[in-house]
């Protein structure tokens, strides 16, 4: 993605800088030469940035991409636009692909396909062998072959037996294990989060209480094997205290949330609005501002789109029987704009748990606007306002809760290694 050697250097200037290490933004220039950020000096290009905001590629954890399998709801060409538009410069898919991402092989024919895309793509594989709880994969050949953390994704390990001698081996191989905070006994065949609001729609409902009896047991296995641990999605407030005794313990563990539980709430789901079914179900709005004071408080480190492409035949089906996941790609940051336009943090804080602490926690480079760091970079309007239409999104799928919805926030240019893989002016020209 680098730009050749030779390549001569681009000034942005008057640019409002988003710096997440600092926590600052101040009006500045930025040089980018070779595909990387360099010291002040001459450039054969000086971009005018005219006052606009211009931060590190997003760094978006847990993409589905429908290869191989179902790239009829999404492939790795189409994803990639999706994410150039939508300021993300560094894509980590999920491994519950048709087949799934579980051997070095798998990985392999994966990773060749994600050369289509216009950005920077990374892999996790999957825990154990096919997702079935059962059987560890080869943790340390996947890893060498590129894997960047390891997750089941939704399907829990059940036998904590199995899931303590994962996270062991992984202690061992230094590789970190991505988990799904659920108790799938009590979560079993619901759609929808347990309360007045579920009762009065007769949706089977979980409770909050599954959730929370899942955080609380894969922390204490991960503080018992000493295992790097990323919980996947936090969306109640009763699972923050055990999030945060657990590092004010020393555990090495980190916890995100997704931006549709940042932004939304069961309401939403209305009368039974398949676009809003998402895993975990989305939460009363007690919980949603709990997560957004969590997310400004470090105590939920990464945001996330957890972008699921659904074809329309999947959604357009009864509540209990529709396939969960929304879109998020292009929606990531225009939605993460309500919670700053709300007073809930600051861009440099945003930023932290959209770029910054993901690639730190995954070992990738980016996240910042230091000097040598890769010149993955999004110039947006934040406040750029616009009304969404499902149709315009460039992923196959349209499967948007935000369809229709008054939303701020515009993507206006994106760099990869220093290479423009999206100009908003150039595409309406």
């Amino acid at each position: 993605m680098d730009n050749p050697e030779g390549m001569s250097a681009t000034l942005l200037t008057n640019a409002r800088l988003i710096d997440p290490v600092s926590g600052t933004e101040t009006l500045g220039d930025l040089r980018i030469e070779g595909g990387r950020i360099t010291d002040p000096g001459p450039a054969g290009t000086v971009i005018d940035c005219r006052g606009k905001c211009l931060a590190p590629g997003i760094v978006d954890v847990g993409v589905k991409v429908g290869e191989p399998g179902e790239r009829h709801k999404e492939g790795f060409r189409s994803a990639g636009a999706a994410a150039a538009r939508g300021g993300i410069t560094t894509m980590v898919c999920r491994p519950d692909t048709i087949p799934v991402i579980d051997s070095p092989e798998m990985l392999e024919h994966a990773r060749s396909r994600a050369a289509r895309a216009s950005v920077r793509v990374h892999h996790m594989a999957a825990l154990t062998r096919g997702r079935g709880g059962a059987e560890m994969v080869e943790i340390g050949f996947l890893r060498d072959a590129g894997a960047v953390a390891f997750t089941d994704g939704t399907h829990v390990v059940r036998d904590t037996r199995v899931l303590s001698r994962c996270l062991t081996y992984a202690r061992s191989m230094g590789a970190l294990v991505i988990g799904h905070p659920q108790d799938p006994g009590l979560s079993a065949g619901a759609c929808i989060t347990s309360g007045k609001f579920a009762s009065l729609r007769g949706l089977p409902g979980v409770s909050p209480l599954a959730e929370r009896l899942g955080v609380e047991r894969d922390l204490a296995l991960a503080e018992a094997t000493g295992a790097a641990y990323h919980l996947d999605q936090v969306t109640c407030a009763a699972a923050l205290p055990a999030v945060r005794r657990a590092k004010a313990a020393g555990v090495d563990v980190t916890a995100g949330t997704s931006i549709h539980h940042l932004t939304l709430n069961v309401l939403d789901v209305a009368d039974y609005r398949t676009f809003f079914k998402v895993t975990p179900p989305l939460r009363e709005e007690e919980d949603r501002l709990a997560l957004a004071d969590a997310l400004a408080d470090g105590t939920i480190d990464i945001m996330g789109s957890w972008h699921t492409p659904q074809d329309e035949e999947s959604k357009r089906l009864p509540f209990e029987q529709a396939a969960s996941g929304a879109v998020g790609l292009e929606t990531l940051l225009p939605a993460a704009m309500r919670l700053v336009n709300a007073g809930h943090i600051d861009l440099a804080g945003l930023w932290r748990a959209l770029s910054l602490n993901p690639a730190r926690r995954l070992g990738l480079e980016g996240g910042t606007l230091e000097v040598g760091a890769p010149a993955d970079l999004v110039l947006f309007d934040p406040h750029a306002p616009f009304v969404l239409d499902r149709w315009t999104l460039a992923s196959k799928s349209k499967n948007t809760p935000f369809d229709g919805a008054r939303m701020e926030g515009r993507v206006l240019t994106t760099w990869v290694g220093g290479r423009i893989v999206h100009d908003r002016e150039a595409a309406r020209a």
